[in-house]
This record gives structure tokens, C-alpha cells and sequence, in this order.
């Protein structure tokens, strides 16, 4: 019994020990944090606020070494936070093709973004050069990639519409200059019957590190529409006859077929068409036969496709 006491009195003696040791040491250390300290630490810089015609590509360097003062209740919040400070570009100076920040300029930058509390002691004092290179921007066609399979006796009606059709391409001349459009993502479309719309992502050439693209992606639309056809006959103009001389041709009139809308065709005319033979060409290779050409025809139309693509002549003097 007695020794069961004297083992309890021990325990509460150890306890009571501990407390105070805790105590104390807690009481010592708040006391030191309470001092003021010089600390060497490593600061990140963040590039920040350079010009719209200049691009950064590199720095002589992106992180610098300081001394702080300040007490260590601050040290010890700030060695828990991610130590970086922006540095604003806008402040460059340039001396031939070389851009320089100064010693000063970005110590001054350093010390406002430091807590009111914490002291800048000691900075590298190298100047910071950069190496920029000039931004451009030019537009540049949209090409989309695009497999159509209409389905029979349909065709497009229209050019495709592409929005946007022109991208605005922004960075450094070496990369810029070398696009002259750009591609999207290829898109399948089979036995179309009706109108379509289809987005697709605009491809990145390779080796495109600094260039930015206005637009990301664009859409492709087409009109479809059920077509039909019809014949056309058209009488044949002679181009470069000589003087004195009077032509017969066999045949005069040359057939035309035209496949398009059902509205596109019924408006049709023969002087929609214009069918013409050089004679020149004829002399030049000695030929009896004039080759034809189809000079004119209604934009409107899919197709329009001569039935014959030569005739026969015979020259009178008149």
C-alpha cells in the first residue's frame, strides 16, 4: 500500500515536471521568435507586363538571392508560403538589341511586395537581361479538311461556308512567317440528303512554340439540295476568223448539260452561255476541226459540261 503511494507520487512528481518543462520551453522559444533575425532565403521571379510587340523567350536568370530582417513569428509564416515576387517588365530599358533591368529598379520592385514587417537586407545587385523577340500577326485563310458523299441525285447547293474563314495568328516573325493558312480536323460526311453544320478544332502545325490563334476551332455548313437536268443548245461564236473569209460549221450549235436545282434550271437561258471556237488555234496546228470551249456559264449551277468538244468547218471567201 505504502509503495503503491509513493510509485503514484513519483508519477504526479514526472508530470508536474513536464508540464513546467513544457512551459518553459515554449515561454523560451516565443521569446526568441519575438527577436529580430537576418535570414538568407531564395526568391522565385515572375515575369509579368511586357510589351504586346515583345515576346519573352528567356532571362538571365529566375531566381535571385536575398537577406531578410525581420522577427520570427514572420520568418516562420513566410518559409511556409511559395516564395515568389513579380517583376513588371514595362520598366525594361534597351541598349542596341540588348533589354536590361537594373539592379535598383528591380530591388525597388522586390521591396513593396515584401510584408511592412520584413526588411530587404541584402539583393544580388547583377542587372537582369532578357531575351525578347518581335511579335507579329497576320490573317490567314481556314482550309477545312473535308470528305463529302453526297447521295445520288444530290448535290451542294452553294460554296461551303466556313466561320470564321480568316484566323488572326500572333508570335514571334521566325514562326509567323513561316503560315500561310491553316487546317482543321478532317470531317467525314456520307450519303448527305440535307444541310449540314459541323465544328472541328483547328490542327497546330508542329514547331509552333510562342504562336497563338484567335480562333480554336470553326464550323463547316453547306446547303444540300436535290438536283435535276436539262439540255441547253447554244450556237457557237468564232473567235480570230480572217478577213474576207465566212466559216460553216457542222455543227453551229453545240449542246450543253446542266445539272442544278430545280429553280436554277428553270431560269435558264441560251444567253446564259457563251460556247467559243479559236480559229487561230485551228491554223496554228492545221487542223480541220475547231476545239470548243465553254467560256460562260450561270455560277448557280453544279455543273454544266459541253456534249461535244470539237466540229468540223468549212471556209468560204466571201
Amino acid at each position: 500500500m505504502i509503495q503503491k503511494i509513493k510509485n503514484s507520487l513519483k508519477k504526479r512528481k514526472v508530470k508536474v515536471f513536464l508540464v513546467f518543462l513544457f512551459c518553459s520551453t515554449s515561454a523560451w522559444f516565443l521569446s526568441k521568435l519575438s527577436e529580430p533575425y537576418i535570414s538568407a532565403t531564395t526568391l522565385s521571379l515572375n515575369f509579368m507586363n511586357s510589351s504586346e510587340d515583345l515576346l519573352l523567350v528567356s532571362s538571365s536568370q529566375d531566381k535571385i538571392d536575398v537577406k531578410l530582417e525581420a522577427v520570427g513569428f514572420q520568418f516562420l509564416g513566410f518559409n511556409f508560403k511559395k516564395k515568389a515576387v513579380a517583376i513588371d517588365l514595362s520598366a525594361v530599358a534597351k541598349k542596341g538589341r540588348q533589354y536590361y533591368l537594373s539592379h535598383q529598379k528591380y530591388k525597388t520592385q522586390i521591396e513593396k511586395q515584401l510584408p511592412s514587417s520584413m526588411r530587404l537586407v541584402a539583393i544580388d545587385t547583377d542587372t537582369l537581361f532578357f531575351d525578347f523577340q518581335e511579335v507579329i500577326s497576320k490573317e490567314v485563310p481556314v482550309k477545312p479538311q473535308l470528305q463529302l458523299n453526297l447521295a445520288q441525285n444530290y448535290l451542294l447547293d452553294g460554296k461551303l461556308q466556313i466561320t470564321p474563314s480568316i484566323v488572326v495568328v500572333k508570335g514571334p516573325r521566325n514562326e509567323v512567317d513561316t503560315i500561310t493558312s491553316v487546317k482543321s480536323k478532317r470531317i467525314d460526311l456520307v450519303d448527305l440528303t440535307s444541310n449540314f453544320s459541323r465544328k472541328s478544332t483547328i490542327i497546330v502545325p508542329d514547331g509552333l512554340r510562342y504562336t497563338s490563334f484567335s480562333e480554336t476551332s470553326v464550323t463547316v455548313a453547306g446547303k444540300v439540295s436535290r438536283f435535276s437536268e436539262k439540255m441547253m443548245s447554244v450556237t457557237i461564236k468564232v473567235l480570230n476568223l480572217p478577213n474576207g473569209t465566212a466559216i460553216k460549221m457542222f455543227p453551229d450549235e453545240v449542246h450543253i448539260l446542266c445539272k442544278g436545282t430545280l429553280n436554277t434550271l428553270k431560269s435558264l437561258k441560251d444567253s446564259d452561255f457563251e460556247v467559243v471556237a479559236d480559229f487561230a488555234n485551228a491554223k496554228s496546228n492545221k487542223s480541220k476541226k475547231l476545239v470548243l470551249n465553254l467560256r460562260k456559264k450561270p455560277e448557280e449551277l453544279a455543273s454544266a459540261s459541253l456534249e461535244e468538244t470539237q466540229v468540223e468547218y468549212i471556209l468560204k471567201r466571201e
